[in-house]
């Protein structure tokens, strides 16, 4: 027995009827039946179909490439004193102090600059996110 085909046209039209009903009207449930006995297939047939309807995503976040846990400024002045720590303690060999040493050190003593001493709260600055910024910005 070939399968039933439903138009794209009338699962839209029934996902609009339904997204204007709150969730446990009984309408919702007689529009749904109305439209499997119109269509020859069975109310959980229908119900696969509508959530097998591909929804529209978003690619990415709404606040992407904005950080979370503290203003923008104020993360690229953190950002600013550790780039600025580990080239300070690079040796001629290249190496240089960790992104995590240079947190800890930040979080934990500060660093003295020429607008004062700062020091960034405990954390809130985590390696990953400093190590994506620093690569982002170089």
């Amino acid at each position: 027995m070939p399968r039933k085909a439903i138009p794209s046209e009338a699962l839209l039209n029934l996902q609009r009827q339904l997204g204007a009903l709150p969730p446990r009207s009984p309408q919702r449930r007689h529009l749904v039946q109305a439209a499997s006995t119109v269509y020859g297939v069975s109310v959980p047939t229908l119900y696969r179909l509508l959530r097998q309807r591909r929804q529209p995503r978003s690619v990415g976040r709404s606040d992407r490439g904005s950080p979370r846990v503290l203003p923008q400024a104020e993360l690229e002045r953190y950002l600013e004193l550790i780039a600025a720590l580990k080239v300070r303690t690079s040796n001629r060999k290249g190496r240089h102090l960790s992104t995590t040493e240079a947190i800890r050190l930040l979080e934990n003593y500060g660093l003295d600059t020429p607008e004062g001493h700062v020091q960034a709260p405990k954390g809130v600055l985590k390696t990953p996110t400093v190590n994506a910024y620093l690569k982002e910005g170089a």
